[in-house]
């Protein structure tokens, strides 16, 4: 992979001279943490109970929706129309409970290493997910402690247009006071790598689900690497071309 000609076509694109890197904005289930194999889990059993067809590769698609947005997307596309806000509700309230009852959930393997080595360079750490548990803070915080600060995190519950939308990457910036070219993106599925193109920003893919890799360079992935890890065993090479 040539890094540096891959980032010159996104300059040239996008119209800027230079990336002028300040900050790293990551995805959180998928990326940060092993967590997706449980909620494709949780997800497909409660839509299935509720009569949807959801395989858990759909909850691989669909991963960065918000919750309604996951369920009101299946339902106009199933049934023709928008789920009631009590069926949301409820069903939201029922994969929680569910997902509640697997073990907690690891670190994605390279996740700690990469986001240290990140905070450790200068630049800013930020979390940009679709979740909104509210145990969400402490799990990060007891995961990669003195990495991430609340000012630079975004949840479902601070946008009202989830991911493929550019909102949750747009509000991200907009808090960190960063420009689209100041900044990157650490993604690994197909809506979340959608929304990091939607708001001009450099996108970068680690496929640690299911998917073909052709999935996320169809949505717009500037690069695809097949795990965290990956990511992080060539930061230095990486970090030498985006500053260059």
């Amino acid at each position: 992979m040539n890094y540096r000609e891959i980032i010159d076509r996104y300059l040239q694109l996008q119209g800027h001279k230079a990336l002028q890197l300040r900050a790293v904005l990551f995805d959180m289930d998928g990326v940060l943490f092993d967590s997706m194999p449980f909620h494709a889990k949780a997800w497909s059993q409660v839509m299935t109970d509720a009569g949807f067809h959801f395989t858990q590769e759909d909850v691989y698609m669909n991963e960065g929706r918000t919750g309604a947005d996951t369920i009101n997307t299946a339902s106009l596309a199933q049934f023709g129309k928008p789920s009631t806000p009590e069926q949301i509700d409820a069903l939201c309230k029922a994969k929680c409970d569910i997902f509640a009852t697997y073990p907690e959930t690891p670190r994605m393997r390279g996740a700690l290493e990469l986001v240290t080595k990140v905070k450790a360079c200068g630049l800013t750490p930020m979390i940009v997910t679709g979740s909104g548990t509210p145990t969400l803070l402490d799990r990060i915080q007891s995961n990669f402690p003195g990495i991430f600060d609340e000012g630079h995190i975004v949840t479902s519950f601070n946008v009202k247009r989830g991911k493929p939308y550019p909102d949750p990457y747009l509000l991200a910036l907009e808090k960190g006071g960063f420009a689209p070219n100041e900044a990157i993106v650490v993604e690994n599925a197909p809506l979340g790598v959608t929304a990091g193109v939607a708001a001009g920003l450099f996108t970068i893919a680690a496929n640690t689900g299911p998917l073909n890799p052709e999935v996320l360079y169809n949505a717009g992935a500037n690069m695809v690497f097949p795990s965290v890890e990956a990511i992080e065993n060539d930061w230095e090479n990486l970090l030498a071309a985006l500053t260059a």
